[in-house]
């Protein structure tokens, strides 16, 4: 909002018009600046001369056998990111970018394999809601898509702003779950200056299998990144969860329960137990139904409260991991 106030006075424009332009921005299902009724016609065009709306449709979307939709968008520097919408009863949950591919490098993740491109604007980070079929529906958000979204955290941060502002779209923050790997800096300041939900990539407790799975291991050890979010006051609404991909004979131990157990004691705290997904040029495997379950029934009589997430639009590529646009950005 401040920065809206800032370019109004700055045009000139009497003050009042700020709060003209965020309801027509995010509470009016407009789509230019000359639709903006209530403004004087002078400010329409000072704004429509300086200024783009910034809504940008999807140029593509693939529909999955379970009903996840998988919407592709073009970003202001020619290339693209992927969106993904889940439909679950009543729910319509989507699951945002944050950049254009990633820096992070793990090993199990698709979207690292196209490294990294671009950082989202809040605009294009809030416009992957706005401009989906289901825009008027959306009852959750996950920042889980292509991105670490504490390596673009003011705008991440910022699209945060304007999805519970009352003067944006004033959705609860209970609502949005933001996921890390675990970049300590960027996930302090997340939690003083946001109240959404904060979910961390794990997927093993031991230092060294980490480091080979993820390299941000070498710079924010999970035992660091736990500690830290131990001694943070979460109160009672806020919740913390932890993703956990499971890999045959990799980190789906009793060693492994032990250790989670060990490192997550006197923390308030649930794992969601993720199948792996295979990524091509990768030797990880996902291990049997039978398996998964039993690590699930161990940890939970460890007395972390533990589920299996279910696996959504794994037929066209929307499922955890699986985001990349690699393809397309190599074919423009």
């Amino acid at each position: 909002m401040s920065e809206i106030q800032s370019l109004v006075l700055e045009l000139g424009l009497p003050k009042f018009t700020a709060k003209q332009i965020t309801d027509w921005l995010y509470k009016k299902p407009v789509s230019s600046v000359d639709e903006m009724t209530n403004l004087s016609k002078k400010a329409r065009e000072i704004l429509a001369e300086k200024y783009d709306f910034g809504l940008t449709g999807y140029t593509k979307v693939q529909e999955s056998t379970d009903g996840t939709k998988k919407y592709l968008f073009p970003t202001v520097q020619n290339k693209f990111i992927e969106t993904a919408m889940i439909p679950e009863g009543d729910r319509r949950t989507v699951c945002v970018s944050s950049q254009v591919g990633c820096k992070m490098g793990c090993l199990f993740c698709f979207t690292a394999k196209q490294g990294f491109q671009g950082q989202l604007t809040a605009g294009e980070i809030v416009n992957q809601i706005r401009s989906i079929d289901e825009a008027t529906e959306v009852s959750n958000i996950v920042y889980m898509g292509m991105g670490e979204p504490f390596d673009n955290l003011e705008e991440v941060l910022k699209s945060i702003e304007i999805l519970t502002s009352e003067w944006g779209y004033a959705m609860s923050p209970r609502r949005i779950t933001v996921s890390t790997i675990g970049i300590i800096p960027g996930m302090l300041t997340f939690l003083e200056r946001s109240d959404a939900h904060l979910a961390v990539s794990l997927h093993t407790p031991f230092h060294e299998e980490r480091q080979k799975l993820m390299p941000v291991q070498v710079a924010y050890p999970i035992e660091e990144v736990i500690n830290e979010i131990k001694s943070w006051d979460f109160g009672r609404q806020r919740r913390i969860s932890f993703e956990y991909i499971l890999f045959d004979g990799l980190n789906d131990t009793n060693a492994h329960v032990k250790e989670l157990a060990r490192i997550l004691d006197g923390l308030k705290c649930r794992i969601n137990l993720i199948r792996f997904h295979p990524v091509p040029g990768t030797p990880l495997k996902s291990p049997s139904e039978k398996v998964m379950q039993q690590f699930k029934d161990a940890l939970n009589q460890k007395g972390i409260l533990t589920t299996i997430r279910a696996s959504r639009g794994q037929d066209i590529y929307a499922a955890c991991g699986l985001l990349s646009t690699k393809e397309l950005i190599n074919s423009h």
